[in-house]
């Protein structure tokens, strides 16, 4: 059988940190055995759900094989922002620059869940359509899944993340 042609899906965990918890970098500090160090608010956001969502699909390090893909409609914002702002004050290089990167989130969510292989992110306004895209050509040790946002706008911080093995 084609494993990109896989007719269902099972959901092993379900992650939603909405709201997220007054403590919430507490308990990632205290789940990681260390804080995180210069890595923006989205980042670990991110670290914090997909590592809740293992944690409740009781794996202790997401599997070799698995792929990991995140989404988000604006992504590092804060970051980005506070970086184009040093960038106008005359910084050469800001330091926040690199914790806008969707590259550095992916290494640190994959470090944090003893992982590395096939991940990637994508803006996008669709997460439905980008998780069946991500499901495409997934072999058996599946897929995790999040949606993450920073606060804006009155929008309140989103970390949402499925992990999904094919059934």
């Amino acid at each position: 059988m084609n494993a990109g042609f896989a007719i269902g899906w099972r959901t092993v965990a379900h992650f939603s940190a909405d709201p997220l918890p007054e403590d919430w970098r507490d308990r990632l500090a205290h789940r990681l055995g260390r804080r995180p160090r210069r890595v923006g608010l989205w980042t670990e956001l991110a670290m914090y759900g997909a590592r809740c969502c293992l944690d409740a699909a009781g794996e202790g390090a997401l599997p070799t094989g698995a792929r990991l893909r995140v989404s988000s409609m604006r992504g590092a914002w804060g970051a980005t922002h506070a970086g184009l702002a040093q960038l106008d004050a005359g910084a050469l290089m800001p330091f926040t620059f690199m914790q806008g990167q969707p590259a550095l989130m992916l290494a640190e969510v994959g470090r944090c869940l003893e992982w590395q292989g096939d991940a990637s992110f994508a803006l996008c306004r669709d997460p439905g359509q980008l998780v069946r895209l991500s499901r495409l050509g997934v072999g058996g040790a599946g897929l995790l899944f999040g949606v993450v946002e920073e606060e804006r706008n009155g929008e309140k911080p989103r970390s949402e993340w499925w992990r999904l093995v094919p059934a």
